[in-house]
């Protein structure tokens, strides 16, 4: 009976200390002063996007006559509202398509190359083309399929089509409703195409204040983030715990019986 309370009183100690530290590997920037007063935070410096092939874009010119641009803006439409206002719920609308060698074929001012470009610098160059044909006109150009994918250990996996361009990874996360209690916040995976199209991947700490001042902070358009599982849920998932606890069981009914015949 004395190694038995001996025994339960060993459990409920590693089960306490267990809470704690599942506590603390769920927080954020762990490293951050708790101190009420303000503090410096580096934050990374943004860099806009360019467009690249096969990216789709929001082309639209504003004149005096809304008729005469009617045919150019005809192929646009933002975003439809598929079932919910998160951004993930959002379906882009047709635009125009960056073929291989980079260019849009616009209505009425032809095949303009866009490739390569900042979506402001894009403005500029189709302004310069539709100067030739409207009168002072206003243009704006965004992408329709700035698309980021979070899978994983978050609440809600899936590709979201995000509204604007300057997004972070916290942005996609919050998209995401975070990460579950399972989540290696310590070990989260960036997956990137480079400019020759060639995939590599970062991993970033969450725990950390030194991710906000990451390179790669800011996201870009078809980024996926991968949230791995941490132990728990693996252990969870491969019923390894039952393993775990009937096999401490039965060393403990071992150690018992030992004790109680020698």
């Amino acid at each position: 009976m004395k190694n038995t309370g001996i025994f339960f009183i060993v459990l409920i100690i590693i089960v306490t200390f267990s809470s704690c530290a599942s506590t603390k590997r769920i927080r954020y920037f762990q490293d951050l002063s708790e101190s009420a007063t303000p503090s410096d935070l580096s934050i990374a410096s943004y860099a806009e996007p360019h467009i690249q092939p096969d990216d789709i874009l929001s082309i639209n010119i504003n004149t005096v006559d809304a008729e005469a641009t009617a045919s150019i803006n005809s192929r646009n439409g933002g975003f439809v509202n598929v079932g919910g206002a998160q951004p993930g719920n959002m379906a882009a609308a047709t635009g125009y398509l960056v073929d291989k060698e980079g260019y849009v074929d616009v209505p009425i001012l032809g095949k303009i190359k866009l490739a390569g470009l900042t979506t402001l610098q894009a403005r500029e160059t189709v302004r310069t083309k539709a100067l030739a044909a409207f009168k002072n006109p206003i243009v704006d150009v965004r992408f329709s399929n700035f698309k980021i994918t979070v899978i994983g250990e978050v609440n809600r996996p899936a590709a979201y089509i995000i509204p604007n361009e300057q997004v972070t990874l916290l942005d996609a996360i919050g998209y995401a409703g975070d990460l579950t209690i399972y989540g290696k916040r310590e070990n989260v995976l960036l997956i990137r195409k480079d400019s020759y199209g060639k995939s590599f991947t970062v991993k970033l700490d969450m725990t950390k204040k030194a991710m906000l001042s990451s390179p790669y902070f800011y996201l870009r358009q078809n980024d996926v983030i991968y949230v791995e599982p941490n132990r728990t849920k693996v252990l969870n998932n491969d019923n390894n715990i039952i393993k775990y606890i009937t096999a401490a069981a039965t060393i403990f009914t071992a150690f018992v019986l030992a004790k109680r015949y020698l």
